[in-house]
């Protein structure tokens, strides 16, 4: 049974910066495009960027220029290293294969964004 494991939040005033980071077994992000979610109170939960296995990428319009996405095939890892971080980036945020899978979704990450 695939588990997706985020980890990487927390708490950073606007303009600040953070690196998140999702572990999936069983190699599943060795062999899938991968994707980053996230989920604002009240709001439904929004795409914001996917990786092919081969390294090419996609981003919401709101996080480009400031989001990045890469992942690290061998280790079965994803990253997402946000910059210039704004209040309304503040949600949580979940990691899953592109098109997600249901049963994947993990805790996610809190990343919250205020002074």
């Amino acid at each position: 049974q695939v588990q997706l494991v985020e980890s990487g939040g927390g708490w950073v005033q606007p303009g600040g910066s953070l690196r998140l980071s999702c572990a999936g077994s069983g190699s599943i992000f060795s062999i899938r495009r991968a994707g980053w979610w996230r989920q604002a109170p009240g709001k439904q939960r929004e795409l914001v960027a996917t990786i092919y296995v081969g390294g090419n990428t996609y981003y919401e319009g709101s996080v480009k220029g400031r989001f990045t996405i890469s992942r690290d095939n061998a280790k079965s890892m994803v990253y997402l290293q946000m910059n210039d971080l704004k209040p309304e980036d503040t949600a949580v945020y979940y990691c899953n294969t592109y098109p997600f899978q249901a049963e994947y979704w993990g805790q996610g990450t809190q990343v919250t964004v205020s002074s």
